[in-house]
């Protein structure tokens, strides 16, 4: 079974996509074991920090060397990722020559309740995870436009109908990570 790193680019805690994170983590945990990396304490990112590593970094880079792939879960700000999503991408890829996020499998995942759900950020994260070396599942994409009834009080997925979907996509996912 596949260890999977999921990072989601919400640090309020009921966000949206955290929830999204948990409810797809939960109805998918037979077919991949599901490990939050969280990256909210992460410096912003300075070069001149490798000297003497913050412990937030190395633990950071510890926990992405500890799986085999990642789910990011991102919100869409701004028609792109949040800016600490991206710090946590170049605190992955460096220092030169040990960056730890090459040839690993990955999938980008969206939740919002605008019309295009995300789905501009989605792209943009897919395109930053191409440039640090990682593999990027392209299809079934998720882009979840969420309303007021899209979870229930407890955090599930209230429509058997997407909870189906998103199984599948979980299932795609599953067989994907598992070609690396």
């Amino acid at each position: 079974m596949k260890k999977i790193g999921v990072i989601v680019g919400s640090l309020r805690t009921g966000s949206l996509n955290r929830k999204l994170a948990e409810a797809v983590a939960g109805m998918a945990s037979d077919l991949m074991e599901f490990v939050p990396i969280e990256i909210g304490s992460l410096p912003h990112y300075n070069d001149d920090l490798w000297a003497e590593p913050p412990a937030e970094v190395t633990a950071f880079k510890d926990a992405i060397d500890s799986v085999d792939a990642f789910l990011f879960v991102v919100p869409e700000y701004n028609r792109d990722v949040p800016g600490f999503v991206a710090n946590a991408l170049d605190w992955g890829s460096r220092p030169w020559g040990k960056a730890t996020w090459p040839g690993k499998p990955c999938a980008v995942i969206s939740a919002s309740p605008g019309a295009i759900s995300g789905a501009v950020a989605a792209q943009h994260m897919r395109t930053r995870c191409v440039a640090v070396g990682m593999h990027v599942m392209g299809h079934p994409e998720v882009y979840m436009r969420t309303d007021g009834a899209f979870f229930s009080e407890a955090g599930e997925i209230t429509r058997e109908e997407t909870r189906s979907f998103l199984r599948g996509w979980a299932e795609s996912f599953a067989g994907f990570a598992s070609k690396f």
